[in-house]
């Protein structure tokens, strides 16, 4: 990360990206597959307001270190259908757009992604304190897909 973002930054960026999945969810059922991208929408938006609570209590490091803990826990899903794993898939973009957004450095996304789990090795889904899954929002206000 070059130069770590305010908090109010950091809670306007998670803001706006909360915004988009709010939209996406209003336009799910126009989709191809409506209750895999609500599902999709609603698990971005959780993990947005996780983060943004988290941002308020202890900070952005805090906040990236967090972050970067729970990208870790994200199973992959390379291989499913668009519509397989919504929770999962709008969480792996979630925080991956977090990620762009502070800035965090290549290699140290590249590691977090190393050491996630396959999806058959993958533990149930969210445990207790643990930031439901989210898609990737592209700053722009264009939706992500789903």
């Amino acid at each position: 990360m070059k130069e770590l973002m305010t908090t109010e930054q950091l809670l306007q960026g998670l803001k706006h990206y909360r915004r988009i999945a709010r939209q996406d969810l209003l336009r799910a059922p126009e989709t191809p597959h409506p209750d895999a991208f609500r599902l999709h929408a609603e698990a971005r938006r959780a993990l947005y307001v996780s983060l943004e609570q988290y941002a308020s209590e202890f900070g952005p490091q805090d906040a990236v270190d967090y972050a970067l803990e729970q990208y870790r826990a994200v199973p992959f899903t390379t291989g499913s259908a668009e519509h397989e794993y919504p929770e999962t898939k709008g969480r792996e973009n979630g925080l991956e757009n977090f990620f762009l957004m502070v800035g965090l450095d290549a290699k140290l996304r590249r590691e977090a992604r190393n050491a996630r789990p396959r999806m058959k090795a993958a533990a149930p889904a969210s445990p207790e304190g643990v930031a439901p899954q989210t898609a990737q929002e592209p700053l722009s206000g264009e939706a992500g897909k789903g």
